[in-house]
């Protein structure tokens, strides 16, 4: 393993490649290729050196694949070329468009490894390539999303690791992700939501350098349950725990009205919108910033961030898929690298 650099010497990030039948490799070239227009940190993939250039050929791109054994090799190596950290013994053909199980175990392999380096300190942050779920569980993988893997990789519960959608527009957090519709009343309480938006607002201080974090708290139930005709969890669960966060000294409002809170007018009002279930944060947000949309692991030890969008493979191998939402997440897992370093200082300055 390898050891922490220096808080002097500037430390690149570590990207996962994806499942390599996906867009992952794609998109990581390509970000690779426009890494000086758009003015990104320092990075390095983990395995999969033949297809990131298998890849790199199939969008004409010249992105040389520059081999590392540390990650300490990637400042010398990344003004050529794309660093790729080796992973022995896991190997696969580039199949794009048709996934097989020896992709989902490189993919698991170089998820293990990415976040092993950004425990360890030898990477800044974690970017994480678009995984296939159904295919990782049969090499072994047993969580719902990265996002629980990554909590209990960093020894966590799992309600402590939050999801949070970023975009140049809109930040929104779910505070149920993967489960039917019909379970979300009864995974909400006020515990839940005061614990979860607790979490979101000091990541908004720590990572984000944002003093005093506004978050808006979306209502369940159209027009906010109007005053219980169309539901109860407004008073019952969503008030008491904006009261409860307010006492906390954390600036909240709602329960407000989803089909507003996300208006032109309403978004300058708050710096998160936190929401109720998956699709009433995921869908304005990828309606907003489809493209540059950046999903980021609030809570933990490190700085994760992932590209919002899935593997695409349908379009997979075609150059078609647009590079933007993993340029935007290196650069996000940039600054927040750099914002938590400066909080951390801050900190020790006025201990």
């Amino acid at each position: 393993m390898s050891a922490p650099l220096s808080d002097t010497a500037p430390r690149p990030l570590a990207l996962s490649l994806g499942d390599p039948a996906g867009i992952g490799p794609e998109v990581i070239v390509a970000a690779w290729d426009q890494r000086r227009a758009a003015g990104l940190p320092m990075f390095f993939a983990v395995g999969g050196a033949d297809i990131l250039a298998a890849a790199a050929a199939v969008r004409g791109l010249i992105v040389p694949i520059v081999p590392i054994a540390d990650p300490a090799e990637a400042s010398s190596a990344f003004g050529h070329g794309l660093p790729v950290l080796a992973l022995p013994g896991h190997g696969a053909a580039y199949t794009p468009g048709a996934p097989d199980a020896a992709g989902a175990a490189l993919a698991l392999a170089s998820l293990e490894q990415a976040t092993r380096l950004s425990l360890t300190g030898a990477a800044a942050a974690l970017v994480t390539g678009p995984i296939a779920k159904s295919l990782l569980a049969e090499v072994g993988f047993a969580y719902p999303g990265q996002t629980e893997f990554l909590a209990a990789a960093c020894g966590l519960a799992a309600e402590d690791a939050v999801m949070m959608l970023a975009g140049p527009q809109l930040r929104t957090v779910p505070l149920t992700v993967h489960c039917a519709l019909a379970e979300v009343p009864g995974l909400l309480s006020v515990e839940h939501i005061v614990h979860r938006s607790r979490i979101a607002a000091a990541a908004l201080q720590r990572d984000f350098g944002i003093a005093n974090p506004r978050l808006a708290l979306a209502a369940l139930n159209p027009h906010a349950g109007e005053g219980g005709k169309f539901g109860s969890e407004e008073t019952r669960i969503i008030a008491p725990a904006i009261a409860a966060l307010r006492a906390e000294g954390i600036a909240v409002t709602g329960p407000h009205p989803a089909d507003a809170l996300f208006t032109a007018r309403a978004r300058p009002t708050y710096d998160a919108a936190i929401c109720m279930y998956h699709d009433q944060a995921l869908i304005p947000l990828k309606a907003l910033d489809f493209d540059s949309g950046v999903n980021v692991t609030l809570g933990l030890p490190i700085i994760r961030t992932s590209p919002d969008h899935g593997t695409a493979f349908d379009i997979a191998g075609k150059n078609l898929a647009d590079p933007g939402a993993m340029i935007a997440a290196i650069r996000m897992a940039g600054e927040c690298s750099a914002q938590r370093f400066a909080h951390a200082r801050s900190g020790e300055r006025n201990c």
